[in-house]
């Protein structure tokens, strides 16, 4: 079952059970999904994409929560993480910082890296390989550290 499918089925299971954030937060994937295929023209979504856009959606949960946080709006910040929670069970499990640190190496191993000047053929690779098990700044700023 592809990730289209899933959130179609907890669509209608949170109608069901009357959960409204959890069903906005649904929706909202959904309708991103929705936009992408027209985009592409497409009558499905595969789910490399379905994982960048709900990757996408968590991190302006995140982004909008700390902004709302910054404001003394606790209520908004809270309401963004709730549909933050019930957007990361989509996502794979996130590596560990000795997980990312070994991949990464890998990375720079096999690539020949050796400078700053080499990051960028380094994260187009890394971004492939660590789809959805990694942040993209989580990501850079380790190359950064293992790099300098």
């Amino acid at each position: 079952m592809g990730l289209l499918e899933q959130i179609n089925s907890d669509i209608k299971t949170a109608m069901k059970a009357k959960e409204r954030d959890r069903l906005e937060a649904l929706r909202a994937v959904k309708t991103a999904f929705t936009m992408e295929m027209t985009k592409t023209g497409a009558a499905d979504i595969d789910n490399d994409s379905a994982l960048k856009i709900i990757q996408r959606l968590v991190k302006q949960r995140k982004d909008s929560a700390s902004t709302f946080s910054a404001g003394g709006r606790e209520d908004l910040a809270g309401k963004e993480l709730l549909e933050l929670s019930y957007l990361e069970v989509y996502l794979p499990a996130q590596l560990s910082d000795e997980d990312l640190t070994v991949a990464v190496q890998g990375i720079i191993t096999k690539t020949g890296a050796s400078s700053m000047k080499d990051m960028g053929k380094i994260m187009g690779l890394a971004s492939k390989e660590l789809t959805g098990k990694a942040d993209g700044k989580a990501i850079a700023d380790k190359v950064k550290e293992l790099l300098s």
